[in-house]
């Protein structure tokens, strides 16, 4: 199993709204990829600004190149990300799930 990590910061004010795009379309195209075993979002509120985290996890690479492309290490956008996003990681990390 493979775990895949993406990180954003927004303005605090829009954490919420944000939030709810991303349930939108980056979580419901996780969870409805064939191979995605969950998908969830994390936030941290740090003064003005919220960071947030999507976590997914995934069956094989070969799962995640299904959503994201031959490139599984280049960060998925969405057309209203520009609006949102103060900070972004344009890579994804990685990780095999060991216990």
């Amino acid at each position: 199993m493979i775990a895949r990590m993406w990180r954003g910061v927004v303005r605090r004010d829009d954490a919420e709204s944000y939030a709810d795009y991303i349930v939108e379309t980056g979580m419901a195209e996780y969870r409805s990829t064939p191979g995605n075993q969950g998908a969830w979002m994390l936030r941290r509120d740090d003064g003005d600004r919220s960071e947030i985290i999507t976590f997914s996890l995934w069956e094989s690479r070969d799962s995640i190149r299904t959503f994201a492309g031959d490139d599984i290490d280049e960060a998925v956008f969405y057309p209203e990300d520009d609006r949102f996003l103060i900070e972004r990681d344009l890579t994804v990390r990685h990780y095999d799930v060991v216990g």
